[in-house]
């Protein structure tokens, strides 16, 4: 059917996808260390110049869950940094390196973690009223698409990877064990 049809278009071009997903775990390390953690860690941790970037992310896409976090955002950065981060290296050794089938569970738990808190980001960003917020946050439909557009990259590159995981038969290959 439909889904092996897609897992054949798939084993055709696995390499661009490979080096997709090792761009997006090394962008995610800075990304997490400089501005995702700034959340957590008081303010005095971080140079001038990263809470400076912080402010003008914050005001310009009108994101007040950086500025001023939820409780249960905060637990996705806690979440981010120490379950996500330590994969980020791991996942993008093996993408630049390519063909590595052992990859693929943590890849697997991996998204499918990234995916379901992503859900609960953009259903707040689409439907949670901001008018109350202390930093200002996205009023109109335009800006909630806006902000929206920031955080769905996050969503769509990991469901790639579960559905490259799950659909490539590089990957969903199960090797036969010698009979000894």
């Amino acid at each position: 059917g439909a889904l092996r049809w897609a897992g054949r278009a798939m084993a055709a071009a696995p390499r661009w996808r490979e080096r997709l997903f090792a761009l997006y775990f090394l962008s995610h390390i800075p990304v997490t260390l400089l501005v995702d953690l700034q959340a957590l860690l008081p303010h005095g941790l971080f140079p001038h110049g990263l809470t400076e970037l912080l402010q003008w992310y914050g005001a310009t896409f009108r994101d007040p869950m950086m500025l001023q976090p939820p409780e249960w955002f905060k637990a996705f950065i806690y979440c981010e940094a120490f379950l996500q981060m330590p994969f980020f290296p791991i996942a993008a050794y093996a993408f630049l390196k390519g063909g590595c089938r052992w990859i693929r569970t943590p890849a697997i738990i991996y998204s499918t973690h990234v995916a379901t808190t992503l859900f609960a980001i953009l259903a707040h960003i689409l439907f949670h009223d901001f008018s109350k917020s202390e930093h200002l946050g996205p009023q109109t439909q335009r800006e909630r698409l806006i902000l929206l557009s920031v955080y769905l990259p996050y969503l769509l590159i990991p469901l790639l990877i579960l559905f490259t995981m799950l659909c490539n038969p590089h990957y969903n290959h199960v090797e036969k064990r010698k009979r000894k």
